[in-house]
């Protein structure tokens, strides 16, 4: 047994990649083709800049190189240990082919995106993903159907999307006779605030309309799952193992002949609301996840993996995929990246389990801490499962899972469509006065340096990872408490006026929620308008390049772009409209205004708005633009196509 652990040990242990760069930053050298700094020989003779070395140390730039051999390898034709590294992250991370990026998950994403879809193919996308997916989409010229999350209007937020809404979409497609063209879906699991899927539920009832479907799962934020025993079993990559054991046991092939005879005449409507299963002779598990090391786990700045589990892959997506990882990755990557996401797996395959207990605990220590201090729970609270998950998707109907013990949260993350990841602290502060950017800025980051990124109206989001230390929750507890109090001491001694317009503030963060706006769907220009009935999918690649012809754009105002919608006039979107906070795109090229989207930003008061320009307003296409793209592409009369 001694032997076999010292064996297990050293296995894990290994880092091929780290090895042999830290053997070659001890090798003396002759660079005579670039990189000046290798070595750190045009630092050290420098007079001006010497104060790299003494804060970066002398090994960073020892072990700068180009070199592709001499015991090193290449990131885009992996022949020796950078090969073999990745395969040590493969088989860590459960994968079939694991692949290292160096400029994070943004580009992983548009790889991934790129190799599986052309051009006319239908992708399935959660509209509030992260923006690289858009992009991505673009790129690759994919008819985009945008996937509705559910929403949280009381904190301005977006949930997840809900399996009832994944399958309307693809059943309207199979109406429409599109299925064949559906190539790809792309959700993130899990979502900035924490809300993770039932990857296998999403992919078995998905394989059941589309056999052949490809799952793109954005684990940008959700690396550390894949070491803790309840979150692995909402992974991807575990997800993509269990389907392949599944659909290969004959027990399961049998109960889908009990499913399919009772099941063989049913209408659209009573499969939206019947659990599908897939056929076992059919159904192809195609699975891709994109993480980001660097956010989760240990590794340099912008470190990420693709991990891929495709029955297909070899004979469908190698070379595509070879071709598309080259266009997006540098022929000159950060060798120090690649050796962090070596030794990264390596840490994560030797005490992974016990790190992500660690962070789980002190996220629990951080939530008792804020709820039960007397001072903090009149002014702000830790939003609950059941606050940021209806009840609908909680078959376990647990409120609490985090807090009522290891069996009711193994129960519902067995059972729930949607379960709320408990690192994930997301805190309603809207009884302090403050909207989330202004208390993020000004009390937390600007007077006491601590650093959150995600907020929304009314919320903040603080997020432990596996560096979290019981010091720094009690540092953040302590910083929450200072903020309150001096709160608390300023509002007993305002007067009668500044005391009303405090409880007014507090009201409209509290108590007037904007309307959260769905899609309002493409422009019949942007629209594909073929097949037995209109979809919804829309040509995002035209919309976007259109608006490099400035003659096709003009600004309009928010009060303009309202007397258009009111007259009976479409207003079509000729950019991505995100506004920060929340941060998701409102509008996409391509996009109808709605006076309900433009209430919704208006409400949010936001201070940051990509895509408008306050003394311009909104970039739109003119209506000749629009006029001129509709007979060239023989597209319908707006006013005879449904919306």
């Amino acid at each position: 047994m001694h032997l076999s652990l010292l064996h297990g040990v050293a296995e894990r242990y290994r880092t091929p990649f780290f090895s042999a760069l830290k053997e070659y930053s001890h090798r003396p050298t002759g660079v005579f083709h670039a990189l000046p700094i290798s070595q750190g020989k045009s630092i050290v003779g420098s007079h001006w800049i010497q104060d790299m070395v003494s804060f970066y140390g002398l090994n960073v730039f020892m072990a700068e190189t180009s070199a592709t051999c001499g015991g090193l390898d290449s990131l885009l034709e992996p022949t020796g240990p950078l090969r073999d590294a990745q395969e040590l992250a493969g088989k860590i991370y459960g994968s079939r082919h694991t692949y290292f990026v160096t400029n994070g998950t943004s580009t992983a994403n548009k790889i991934v995106t790129q190799s599986l879809v052309a051009p006319g193919d239908i992708v399935l996308l959660d509209r509030n993903c992260h923006q690289s997916h858009h992009y991505g989409m673009l790129l690759a010229g994919a008819q985009v159907t945008y996937l509705e999350a559910y929403p949280l209007p009381d904190f301005s937020m977006y949930g997840a999307v809900p399996m009832q809404e994944i399958k309307g979409k693809l059943l309207a497609l199979r109406r429409a006779g599109k299925l064949d063209r559906v190539k790809l879906i792309s959700l993130t699991n899990c979502t900035f605030d924490g809300i993770v899927y039932d990857p296998i539920r999403v992919m078995e009832e998905c394989l059941a309309i589309k056999p052949d479907l490809v799952f793109l799962w954005d684990e940008a934020w959700f690396a550390f799952a894949r070491f803790h025993p309840v979150y692995r079993n909402r992974t991807a990559m575990h997800s993509a193992a269990e389907l392949r054991r599944r659909f290969a046991d004959p027990g399961y092939r049998a109960s889908y002949e009990d499913h399919l005879s009772a099941h063989s005449e049913v209408t659209d409507e009573e499969l939206l609301r019947t659990r599908l299963r897939p056929d076992p002779a059919l159904a192809r598990v195609r699975v891709y996840a994109t993480q980001s090391t660097h956010k989760t786990l240990t590794s340099l700045r912008q470190g990420s993996m693709i991990h891929v589990f495709d029955q297909d892959f070899d004979q469908k997506v190698a070379e595509a995929f070879h071709e598309a990882y080259m266009a997006h990755t540098s022929t000159s990557p950060n060798y120090q990246i690649l050796a962090s996401l070596d030794l990264g797996r390596r840490q994560v395959a030797l005490e992974g389990v016990e790190l992500v207990q660690r962070q789980i605990e002190n996220a629990m220590r951080l939530r008792d801490a804020i709820d039960n201090h007397p001072l903090l729970a009149r002014y702000v609270r830790c939003l609950r499962t059941s606050d940021l998950i209806p009840v609908a998707h909680r078959p376990s109907r647990i409120d609490q899972p985090l807090r009522s013990g290891l069996r009711n949260m193994q129960t519902a993350w067995s059972q729930d469509e949607f379960v709320l990841d408990p690192s994930r602290i997301t805190l309603s502060i809207g009884r302090t006065g403050y909207d989330g950017d202004t208390f993020k800025r000004e009390q937390l980051m600007d007077r006491y340096g601590v650093q959150i990124n995600k907020t929304s109206r009314n919320t903040v989001l603080f997020m432990t990872n596996i560096g979290t230390t019981r010091s720094s929750v009690a540092f953040l507890v302590e910083v929450m408490v200072n903020i309150v109090r001096e709160l608390d001491e300023n509002v007993e001694e305002m007067g009668i006026d500044e005391r009303a317009r405090f409880e007014q503030t507090v009201r409209r963060l509290t108590e007037r929620a904007p309307a959260m706006p769905d899609f309002s769907g493409f422009h019949p220009a942007f629209r594909d308008t073929s097949g037995t009935e209109q979809t919804p999918e829309g040509d995002v690649r035209t919309a976007f390049y259109l608006a490099y012809d400035d003659a096709n754009c003009e600004y309009l105002s928010a009060d303009k772009i309202l007397e258009r919608i009111a007259s009976g006039r479409d207003v079509v979107s000729a950019t991505f409209v995100t506004p920060y906070p929340p941060g998701f795109p409102v509008l996409v090229p391509g996009q109808v205004f709605s006076a309900n989207i433009l209430e919704f930003i208006t409400t949010l008061d936001t201070p940051e708005i990509h895509g408008y320009r306050p003394d311009f307003g909104y970039r739109v296409y003119t209506e000749k633009a629009i006029e001129n793209l509709l007979a060239t592409r023989g597209a319908p009369d707006p006013s005879v196509v449904s919306g």
